[in-house]
């Protein structure tokens, strides 16, 4: 499954693949769903086991250091068991083929569990 790399993107090519195995990680493991909310914004629903919530802040924070057109909102939610958390993600509308790929990737992969 490919995945759009903006030229606006800063990581180092040779850390790219860390970078998405990282997300394809946390979409395998945690994501429940994905939600299209326009071409600009996707909202993914995880669930997992407790330091969820970190693993997410800790992986958008590095994600927003190089692609800073990405804009993470990481939103904790209630769980009855482990930790839930919403993850709003943005962009502007020149990158909405990075959001598209990111979301598909993230639908996908889920999916696949």
């Amino acid at each position: 499954m490919s995945f759009t790399v903006p030229d606006a993107c800063t990581l180092p090519t040779a850390e790219r693949p860390l970078r998405l195995a990282e997300f394809d990680d946390l979409f395998t493991t945690a994501v429940r769903d994905v939600e299209h909310a326009g071409a600009t914004h996707a909202r993914l629903s995880l669930t997992g086991p407790a330091g969820l919530t970190a693993r997410v802040r800790d992986l958008t924070a590095r994600e927003t250091g190089c692609c800073s057109f990405l804009t993470f909102t990481v939103i904790a939610q209630p769980a009855t068991d482990g930790e839930a958390v919403l993850l709003d993600i943005e962009v502007p509308a020149a990158h909405a083929d990075v959001l598209a790929s990111l979301a598909q990737r993230a639908a996908a992969t889920a999916s696949a569990r």
